[in-house]
């Protein structure tokens, strides 16, 4: 069924995205993702956990968008913003992830966080069950200018790395890298997975015919 099709790429982005953050976290040192910037920088000034923090700002995030367009928010957006942050916390607590260790493998876990975030995040949002908050609200921009998607996001994701400056995030060279190498990558997630979406739901209406 498709449902399951598009379920199965919603939970599995969720999985995926929420993976990559984690293992980011364990290598901060070198730069994290701007939006993890700010969790972690929350998180060291005000307590709570960066899980939290993602989960926080994410609601925040629903409201502008439902202002923007509400086509992209509905029960999976609520289910992205507290099952990534629960899933965020929950790697973290496992300890199972490598930690930073020596210098070009914690390049190489950092560079993989970045693949695993940029695929996370197409699938889940292709599969248009509900676009996680700060993906809704970079795509309902994107659908409002006509500006890329990769465009879109390397100018919000910027912004944030400012603001994680301010409060004393952990920014460093890499930082500064997520946003060139994960847009691209996510784009691409984004447009084979509804493409394979599209494919099966013209099967789906070829046999019911």
């Amino acid at each position: 069924m498709l449902i399951a099709r598009r379920l199965m790429y919603f939970l599995l982005g969720m999985i995926l995205f929420s993976l990559g953050i984690a293992q980011a976290v364990h290598v901060q040192y070198l730069g994290i993702h701007p939006w993890e910037v700010l969790h972690v920088a929350l998180y060291e000034q005000y307590g709570l956990s960066i899980g939290t923090w993602s989960i926080i700002l994410g609601v925040g995030l629903i409201v502008f968008t439902y202002i923007l367009d509400r086509s992209y928010i509905n029960i999976g957006t609520f289910m992205n913003v507290f099952l990534v942050g629960a899933f965020v916390d929950l790697w973290l607590w496992l300890g199972v992830l490598p930690k930073a260790s020596s210098l070009l493998l914690d390049i190489a876990l950092l560079l993989f966080s970045m693949v695993l975030m940029g695929i996370g995040g197409g699938i889940n949002n292709a599969a248009r069950i509900g676009a996680g908050p700060r993906d809704g609200f970079m795509l309902s921009i994107s659908d409002k200018t006509g500006i890329t998607i990769r465009k879109v996001r390397i100018m919000m994701e910027t912004s944030v790395v400012l603001l994680g400056i301010i409060i004393g995030g952990p920014v460093f060279l890499f930082t500064f890298v997520y946003t060139f190498i994960q847009s691209p990558i996510f784009q691409y997630a984004y447009q084979r997975t509804t493409l394979q979406i599209e494919k099966a739901k013209q099967k789906q209406k070829t046999q019911a015919a």
